[in-house]
């Protein structure tokens, strides 16, 4: 069975460059490397209703934060065997955001902390209920929000985005979310967690050594 790895972060954070870089590294030391990311829109029906509430469709179903996780949860928890099939055909499974961002950024909607009700309540769904496989290492690629902000901008300007939602334009909500992240890695929330600071600096042979440590 493969090695779970999620890199988590802020929309606009270089999660993709992260992992580019670490898949990468890995590969080249003659590991088989997979990826995937999370929500699966164009894949899940669940991912899609988020995309499309996101954006204004389905009543007020966005302003439920607990209505909005419950789908995000149930694009995981579709995904789960497909998930154990990938673990099993690579040694390395590199995920862009999993459980951790259901957690963040609900408890950031609702102004709580990491050992708030909300984070233990999408543990109990997402672990405890749908048992989604635990990762062996979380990595959290932590930047100022207002970067991550001007990153995203950017990339919907160039059209290489697929079009930013009224939550990650909120920079309140973001440097909020960022706080939970950074509570959620140093308590050690589900597994392991390491701490990045910038993609386009870190040394994806160190973090290479530490994922396969």
């Amino acid at each position: 069975m493969g090695r779970l790895i999620v890199i988590e972060g802020l929309d606009g954070a270089g999660k993709q460059t992260l992992a580019g870089a670490l898949s990468g590294e890995l590969t080249a030391r003659g590991l088989s490397v997979g990826r995937a990311a999370f929500p699966r829109y164009g894949q899940d029906v669940h991912a899609d209703l988020v995309a499309e509430a996101l954006r204004g469709a389905h009543g007020d179903l966005a302003e439920s934060v607990y209505g909005m996780a419950v789908l995000y949860a149930l694009d995981r928890q579709r995904s789960a065997e497909w998930l154990r099939a990938r673990l099993a055909e690579h040694d390395v499974l590199l995920l862009d955001r999993y459980v951790a961002s259901n957690a963040a950024y609900g408890a950031a909607r609702l102004w709580q902390h990491a050992d708030g009700e909300f984070v233990s309540w999408a543990y109990q769904l997402e672990v405890t209920r749908f048992g989604l496989p635990e990762p062996e290492l979380q990595i959290l690629l932590r930047v100022p929000s207002e970067v991550a902000a001007d990153r995203a901008e950017r990339r919907e300007r160039s059209g290489t985005g697929d079009g930013r939602d009224r939550f990650e334009s909120d920079s309140g909500l973001q440097d909020r979310c960022a706080a939970v992240y950074l509570e959620l890695a140093e308590m050690s929330w589900w597994s392991p967690w390491h701490v990045v600071d910038d993609a386009a600096t870190t040394d994806p042979v160190g973090l290479a050594d530490r994922v396969i440590a």
